[in-house]
Formats: C-alpha cells, structure tokens, sequence
C-alpha cells in the first residue's frame, strides 16, 4: 500500500502527522502543495471520497483572509475546486491517500486503523 501525505511543511498539523507516521515506522511519500503544486486530478477523487465541505478549511486564515464574496461563491463542488486551485492553503490539512481510503485532518485514532489496511 503506497501512502501520500498531502499538506503544506510549515503546517503545524501535518508536522504532528509526520511525526506520527515516523514514529510508528509508516511509510510514506509527502507532497507539498506549495512545491509540488496542488493535484488536481487527486482534488477530484477527494471531493468524491471525502465531500468538498470536508476539504474547504473554513477555520484556517487563508478562509478568513478571503472576502466575504469570495466565501459566499463557494457553494459547491466546482466553486470549492476552483478556490482550492487558486488558493491551495484552503485545503484542510492534511489530506491522506491510504491505498484506496482518503482521510482529511489529522486522527491518530482513525490512522492506527488504516495504518494497519
């Protein structure tokens, strides 16, 4: 089972996540949406997976830094797609690919499950 870790370095939450995966000897590959760019094509099978309303992060300072126009637009699916595109730190961090599961925030309780498959 490959796993990907996707998040931003300097998050603290996907610091926590790391470091949870290292030290239960998981491993993984990471992607850094501000090196790597966001993955479109994975932003899609995570809107499906997950819900796009799991994946806005309406608590974090890049959503409260937009105006209120632009979080009102974001009603839907390809509204959330596109401010996701424009603005990748609006992505709940981190997003986890486990094989075939994707999770989204960091659960030690959830990831022990799918650590294991």
């Amino acid at each position: 089972m490959t796993i990907t870790l996707y998040g931003i370095s300097n998050c603290d939450t996907v610091k926590k996540a790391r470091a949870w995966l290292d030290q239960h000897g998981v491993a993984y590959q990471f992607h850094d949406f501000k090196k790597q760019g966001l993955p479109l094509d994975h932003v899609d099978r995570w809107i499906a997976a997950v819900g796009w309303e799991t994946l806005v992060n309406r608590k974090g300072t890049t959503w409260r830094k937009l105006d209120e126009g632009a979080r009102n637009a974001v009603a839907d699916a390809a509204s959330a797609r596109a401010l996701m595109q424009q603005q990748p730190s609006v992505v709940k961090r981190p997003v986890v690919e486990w094989g075939g599961a994707t999770t989204v925030g960091f659960d030690p309780i959830a990831w022990e499950q799918n650590a294991r498959g």
